[in-house]
């Protein structure tokens, strides 16, 4: 049963509406966000919820606006797995100092390994979408672009939920290559879907060591002091480095924040 089922079920709550509800959803995961079963962890500080009408398109990398974060607040954001050999790893380290992020997850390969996706979510990340073969949508012809983008949240979809649907439970959206078109961005503005650019990222898809990726990230959120971050986590050298990294956010105080989503298109049931 999940949060909503519990709120819809509990008299106290039968007249709210499904907004309240929402709000009511989130303000009760922030505060079980807070809770850690270990002492001295980093954490998750705050559930920030995100709706697609208020904030379209978020991540100053690419878009003019981002996430209302705090000074020293970062989301932590994972594309194009899942992947067998480290994905499990990034969750070790996530769920050692009880932190929450956001998957980014590919279609083709969700489709491959469903229990992995499943376990993505029931470990209290976010999953988002990131279409179904990772092809540049920019590259493409026109007409395949709404295909390569449904097939990868139906995909998804089928994983998590067992329904092959191409209404995200999580409105959440990353291009490939962050390689976008005016008709694609219309498109998931139109459907109620949030695209989420970065404000900061690792650079993990150049070759490098893990030692030279968690400086290259460190010496670049010194400067952003806040923001959603891009890593990867089918490269091996960003596992490798996320435990040194999630202790370095921990060491220097700042605080995680994990996105869920809100407003009208969000299907209660389908929320994990």
């Amino acid at each position: 049963m999940t949060n909503i089922d519990r709120l819809k079920q509990a008299p106290k709550f039968a007249n709210l509406t499904a907004a309240a509800l929402v709000a009511l959803m989130t303000w009760t995961a922030a505060a079980q966000a807070a809770d850690c079963p270990r002492q001295g962890t980093l954490g998750t500080s705050r559930i920030l919820g995100v709706d697609a009408a208020t904030t379209p398109r978020v991540g100053l990398k690419e878009y003019p606006q981002t996430l209302p974060l705090a000074d020293h607040e970062v989301v932590l954001t994972f594309d194009d797995g899942p992947w067998a050999a480290t994905t499990p790893r990034v969750l070790a380290a996530l769920a050692r100092e009880c932190v929450r992020a956001t998957f980014f997850l590919i279609g083709k390969p969700a489709s491959e390994r469903p229990d992995l996706v499943r376990r993505i979510a029931a470990e209290g990340h976010t999953i988002g979408h990131h279409t179904w073969l990772h092809r540049s949508l920019m590259q493409i012809k026109p007409s395949e672009t709404t295909e390569e983008i449904d097939h990868g949240i139906s995909a998804v979809e089928m994983a998590l939920h067992g329904v092959a649907t191409t209404t995200p439970s999580t409105p959440f959206f990353r291009f490939p290559g962050f390689e976008t078109t005016p008709a694609t961005l219309d498109l998931l503005q139109s459907r109620g879907i949030v695209v989420f650019g970065a404000d900061l990222w690792a650079s993990d898809w150049d070759p490098m060591t893990p030692k030279h990726e968690l400086k290259l990230i460190i010496d670049r959120l010194k400067v952003a002091r806040k923001g959603i971050i891009l890593l990867h986590d089918p490269k091996a050298r960003t596992a490798a480095m996320l435990p040194d990294f999630l202790r370095y956010l921990k060491d220097n105080h700042y605080r995680v924040v994990h996105l869920v989503p809100t407003g009208p298109g969000v299907d209660f049931d389908a929320v994990p």
